[in-house]
């Protein structure tokens, strides 16, 4: 488990990193939005951020009283050094087929699938709900399946299996074929358990319904 001090650490590396660059190269590179003098606006989940260039302060633009997570400001400076290294091709992805991810696949299961099935394998009107207000599109796909544009060059595509008295739930997350080319498998993992329980959050139960 990284302590704070390890993605305090992540972060300057990261923001010395994409300062070398040019505030309109990042602008291209990422797809995020140029908002005033040389700030980003980032819109992240249910969130949206205000990202200053070049010291990469962030603020929580939806609430001014919250600081933003230490972990997602590393997710999304990470998603900006690499972010347009390589284009989506549509092509969709297990976890497991990214390249490295089997030493974190435990970590993405705790992190994300656990967490999913526990909450709303059981109550799959929670999990429309909250997908719904979280920009989810329909995706046809299993008993509850959406698709979420997290960031501009990355989709996630959720999928529930609901359970019953015989079965247990199952459930995956799948990524655009490019994610092992933005993302570290590290980084991927976070990404998906911040959707998870993004979800969690906004479900109106605050737990799976039996």
């Amino acid at each position: 488990m990284a302590r704070i001090d390890d993605y305090i650490n992540a972060k300057k590396i990261a923001a010395e990193s994409l300062a070398a660059a040019s505030f309109e190269a990042l602008v291209q590179r990422s797809g995020f939005e140029p908002c005033g003098e040389k700030m980003f606006r980032i819109p992240f989940l249910n969130r949206v951020y205000g990202v200053s260039f070049p010291d990469f302060e962030f603020k929580d633009e939806s609430a001014a009283e919250k600081d933003v997570p230490i972990q997602e400001q590393v997710l999304i400076l990470h998603y900006m050094i690499n972010s347009r290294t390589s284009e989506p091709t549509g092509k969709r992805i297990a976890y497991r087929e990214i390249p490295g991810a089997s030493f974190y696949f435990s970590a993405f299961v705790k992190r994300a699938i656990d967490p999913l099935k526990k909450v709303f394998g059981q109550n799959i009107p929670g999990l429309l709900k909250a997908s719904e207000q979280l920009g989810g599109i329909p995706a046809g796909i299993g008993d509850a399946g959406f698709e979420f544009r997290l960031f501009p060059y990355i989709s996630l595509q959720l999928v529930l299996w609901a359970g019953d008295e015989e079965f247990t739930p199952e459930a995956n997350i799948l990524f655009e074929e490019n994610i092992g080319k933005i993302l570290s498998p590290e980084d991927a993992a976070w990404l998906a358990g911040m959707l998870v329980y993004r979800l969690i959050a906004l479900n109106p139960s605050g737990h799976s319904q039996k």
